[in-house]
């Protein structure tokens, strides 16, 4: 089976783990410092903040940002969960903008639609590591003095009209799980340009108290309040080495990616059946995932029995994503349902993802371009 996605761990990533396990500091250290910089210099914003996976990232930029009971925050249905679930965390309302339908990207004119005199912000999702039209969503929530916030999960190394991914909104949160671009076993960060949103969101991870122990341990005090209510949402150290061993890598992964993700492109031009996601002129893609579209239409099979026969041939194909607004804790909670996006909604009958890794050799991507096509063929009806 080759899977959708996987991390790539060396020795080189090893070694570096391994030194922490044997230092002083196994959480809340110097290396959690060390990680905040490298990341924030390698992506032009002058904080970042390291958290402990891509949702603390969300909530923690929900937070900041002071979301609470009555507020509404804008958001995509083609994201995981977690992009809206941040939102009711704070107990604010996510409120679902529909999507582009070539891109599934949140699309402009609907975000502005869906403003009231509640809304405080917008959380903008790079889906499968396509950017954003960030001018476009920045000049929307200037207008209406609203925050931006960007769900960048899917797009570290991403650049929009050559500025990167990090730099583009007020917020920018990023997940090291193992199937992104870089891996700390579970790990998420937040960059800003605003110091005191990070400093809110560094009491937020560490129970809304003044100081954590590396502070504590350099001022050789024993002394903190809790001035607010925060999470318990530290990174470990050797969490970060890792995180610092996987940056190094990172140009060389997106360059495998994209070669991939090349690969692919031209493997399915041929085929009119499968449809991959446009990508915009002004952007670097960082293709965390590669989804196509299916012309069920014109094949004797719906998405799900073309899923399962990949899966049977050895290609871990996956769906990326139920539309948040069809779950059922939104469907009971908010009264959302079918008809609401109706874009997101009929592109996710048709998306499936491809495997995409670093790892990837070239005789598996060539696999997977001959059994989606050979699949498309089998699936055709006999008036073809």
């Amino acid at each position: 089976m080759i899977p959708y996605g996987r991390q790539w761990i060396d020795e080189e990533d090893i070694r570096a783990v391994v030194e922490v396990l044997r230092s002083d500091w196994l959480t809340s250290g110097p290396k959690v410092v060390e990680f905040e910089r490298a990341f924030a210099n390698l992506l032009g914003a002058k904080e970042a903040v390291a958290v402990s996976n891509g949702t603390a990232a969300l909530h923690a930029a929900m937070y900041a940002l002071e979301i609470g009971a009555g507020d509404e925050v804008i958001v995509p249905p083609m994201t995981f969960a977690a992009t809206a679930n941040c939102v009711v965390f704070q107990g604010g309302t996510p409120v679902f903008a529909d999507v582009d339908p070539e891109t599934l990207l949140i699309e402009s004119k609907q975000v502005e639609s869906k403003i009231t005199s509640r809304t405080k912000a917008i959380i903008a999702v790079d889906f499968a590591g396509h950017p954003c039209d960030y001018d476009d969503l920045k000049s929307i929530a200037n207008r209406h003095s609203l925050a931006l916030v960007a769900d960048a999960c899917h797009a570290l190394g991403a650049r929009y009209k050559n500025r990167p991914v990090g730099s583009l909104a007020d917020l920018s949160t990023f997940s090291f799980h193992p199937v992104k671009h870089i891996a700390t076993g579970e790990g998420g960060m937040i960059t800003t340009d605003d110091s005191v949103l990070a400093k809110r969101m560094r009491l937020f991870r560490n129970h809304g108290i003044t100081t954590d122990h590396l502070q504590r341990e350099q001022l050789g005090s024993w002394f903190y309040e809790m001035v607010d209510l925060g999470y318990n949402y530290r990174i470990t150290d050797f969490q970060c080495a890792l995180g610092l061993a996987q940056l190094q890598k990172l140009p060389d992964f997106l360059k495998q990616r994209r070669k991939i993700a090349a690969r692919y492109d031209d493997g399915f031009s041929p085929t009119p059946q499968i449809s991959p996601l446009a990508v915009s002129q002004d952007v670097l893609h960082a293709y965390h995932l590669y989804v196509v579209k299916v012309d069920f239409n014109n094949l004797a099979a719906d998405r799900d029995s073309f899923f399962r026969t990949l899966r049977q041939k050895g290609i871990g194909a996956n769906v990326h994503y139920i539309p948040v607004h069809l779950h059922p804790f939104y469907q009971n909670k908010f009264r959302t349902g079918p008809g609401l996006c109706p874009v997101a909604e009929t592109a996710y009958e048709q998306i499936l993802s491809l495997p995409i890794f670093p790892r990837m050799k070239d005789e598996e991507v060539e696999r997977v371009i001959s059994v989606v096509i050979e699949t498309v063929m089998e699936f055709e009806p006999a008036s073809h």
